[in-house]
C-alpha cells in the first residue's frame, strides 16, 4: 500500500510536535548536570516521562508484535519484567540511591571496591546497554522499510540521525518531556490498534477459537526456563540500566521519584496489550508476512490514513526514545566514570558537556554499523541479551556495595562480574535453546560473591 499526502500530513503533526518538544528542552540544558540529570528538580510528569519513554520502545511495540506473531501471551514477559524491575526498584533500592547521591552505577560500585572494579562495572554495563541501542535501529529499520521504498541502508540513517537530535540537545530533559509527549501518543494508538484487531478478528474469542491455547495464551509458551528467564534478565536489567539512576536523580524529591516509579510500574504493562493483538491478528490473516513488520503493516493496511501516518510516526518516536535514553545513559557513563575519573580530573561543564554528546555520535555510528549487518534478526533477543548482560554482571556487585558494605574483598567483586557477563555469552551460543543464560551468569555471579564473603570473614575474624 502506497503512502499518501495524508498518512505524510500524519507523520509531520508528530515530528513538528515533537521537534517543539525537543526544543524547549534544550533551553534548559546550561551544564553537563542540567544534560545528565535535569538539575535534580524535575516533577513527577517528567520522572515518569523518562521511565516510560525509554523502557516503552521499539521491543515493547514492534518487537511484542513480532513475537506475538511466534508465541502469542509469552511476548508479554517484556514490559511485565519492566514491571516488576521497577517495583523493585522502587521498594529496595530508591531510597539508597537517592540519598546517597550516586551519579552511576559504576560509581555506586567504585566507591566501595576501588577503581579496577568500577572501571570494569562501566564497561561491562556499557556494553549491555549499547545492544539496546542496536535493537532500537532494527525495530526502526523495520518499520520503515515496511511502510517506504526506503532501503534498509537509508532507513538506518533515518533512525540513527533523529535518535541523534532527540537526545543530543536536551539529555535528560529531552528523554522527560518528549517522553511524555510520546507516551500520550503511544497509548493512544496501541490501544485503537488492539480494540480495532478485536473488532476485525470478531472478538477475543475469534483468536482463542483458532489459535492453539498452549502456544498462544500461555505466558510460558516458549519454557518457564526460556520465559522465566526473560522475565529475570528484564528485572536485573531495569536495576542496572544507567539510565533508571538519572530518572532518580533528577527528581526534585525523594517522593516524587518513588511517585514517577510506581505510575510507571503501573501503566508499563498496558503498552503492550494491543501489541499482542495485532500478532494475533496478523498471525492469522497474513501468516505469510516477515514478523517483524506485522504491527507497521497492519497500521498501514487497516487505518485511515491520517490517523495511520500519525501512529507511524509516533511508533518511529517510540523506538527513538528508547534508543536516545540508552544512549544518554552509556555517554554519562563514559563521561563521568572514565573521562573524569581518567583523563581529565579538572574537567569544566563545557568539556564535560562535549565529551557526552560526542560520545552519543560515537555510540550510534557503531550500532548502526552493528544493526547493518543484523537486518532481520529478531528484536527482543537483542533486548533481553542486553538486559541479561546489564543483571548478570551488576545486580550482585551493586546489592553487595548497597547492603554489604565491607564485606566481600573487591577482587572476588572484579571477579564476579567478569564471570558473569562470559557465562552469559558463552551461554548464548552453547547452552539448549530453551536455557535462558541469564541463569548461568546470576549463578556465577552469586556463587563468586559468596565465596569472597566468607572470605572477608575470615580476614576479619583474622583481624
Amino acid at each position: 500500500m502506497a503512502l499518501t499526502g495524508l498518512h505524510y500530513a500524519g507523520a509531520l503533526l508528530v515530528f513538528l510536535l515533537i521537534t517543539v518538544v525537543g526544543l524547549y528542552s534544550g533551553k534548559k540544558v546550561k551544564s553537563a548536570d542540567d544534560f545528565n540529570y535535569g538539575g535534580r528538580r524535575s516533577g513527577t510528569g517528567l520522572v515518569v516521562g523518562a521511565i516510560v519513554g525509554t523502557i516503552v520502545g521499539g521491543s515493547c511495540t514492534i518487537g511484542t508484535s513480532q513475537l506475538a506473531f511466534h508465541y502469542g501471551l509469552s511476548a508479554w514477559w517484556f514490559t511485565l519484567g519492566c514491571c516488576l524491575g521497577s517495583l523493585v526498584l522502587l521498594f529496595f533500592f530508591c531510597e539508597s540511591l537517592y540519598k546517597n547521591d550516586y551519579t552511576t552505577l559504576a560509581q555506586i560500585i567504585a566507591r566501595e571496591y576501588g577503581e579496577k572494579a568500577g572501571i570494569a562495572a562501566t564497561i561491562l554495563n556499557s556494553v549491555g546497554s549499547f545492544l539496546s541501542v542496536v535493537a532500537q535501529i532494527l525495530s526502526g529499520i523495520a518499520l520503515i522499510t515496511a511502510v517506504s521504498h526506503f532501503n534498509s541502508f537509508i532507513a538506518m540513517f533515518i533512525v540513527v540521525a533523529l535518535i541523534f537530535v532527540y537526545v543530543v540537545f536536551g539529555g535528560i530533559w529531552g528523554a522527560g518531556y518528549v517522553g511524555i509527549a510520546k507516551t500520550i501518543l503511544l497509548y493512544t494508538a496501541i490501544t485503537v490498534c488492539g480494540v480495532l484487531a478485536l473488532y476485525l478478528q470478531g472478538g477475543f474469542r475469534a483468536f482463542t477459537a483458532a489459535l492453539p491455547p498452549q502456544r498462544y495464551f500461555n505466558l510460558f509458551a516458549r519454557g518457564v526456563a526460556v520465559d522465566g528467564g526473560a522475565g529475570l534478565s528484564l528485572i536485573l536489567g531495569i536495576l542496572t540500566t544507567q539510565v533508571y539512576l538519572q530518572v532518580i536523580m533528577m527528581s526534585r524529591t525523594l517522593r516524587i521519584a518513588k511517585n514517577g516509579i510506581l505510575i510507571s510500574a503501573i501503566i508499563i504493562p498496558l503498552s503492550s496489550i494491543g501489541g499482542i493483538l495485532v500478532g494475533y491478528y496478523m498471525k492469522l490473516n497474513y501468516p505469510d508476512i516477515i514478523p517483524a513488520m506485522a504491527l507497521p503493516l497492519f497500521i498501514l493496511e487497516k487505518m485511515p490514513p491520517l490517523f495511520a501516518g500519525i501512529i507511524l510516526a509516533t511508533m518511529l518516536v517510540t523506538v527513538v526514545g528508547t534508543g536516545a535514553g540508552m544512549s544518554l545513559g552509556i555517554s554519562a557513563m563514559i563521561s563521568t566514570d572514565v573521562y573524569k575519573v581518567y583523563i581529565n580530573k579538572e574537567a569544566n561543564d563545557r568539556q564535560e558537556l562535549f565529551v557526552n554528546r560526542f560520545s552519543i555520535v560515537l555510540i550510534l555510528i557503531i550500532a548502526a554499523a552493528l544493526a547493518s549487518v543484523n537486518t532481520g534478526s529478531l528484536i527482543m533477543g537483542w533486548s533481553l541479551l542486553s538486559m541479561g548482560l546489564r543483571g548478570a554482571g551488576a545486580f550482585g556487585p551493586i546489592c553487595a556495595a548497597l547492603f554489604l558494605p565491607g564485606k566481600i574483598p573487591p577482587v572476588y567483586v572484579l571477579a564476579s562480574m567478569i564471570l558473569a557477563t562470559a557465562l552469559v555469552l558463552l551461554g548464548k551460543f552453547f547452552l539448549p535453546p530453551n536455557v535462558d543464560p541469564l541463569f548461568l551468569g546470576t549463578a556465577g555471579n552469586v556463587l563468586t560473591l559468596g565465596i569472597g564473603l566468607l572470605a572477608g570473614r575470615r580476614i576479619n575474624r583474622g583481624k
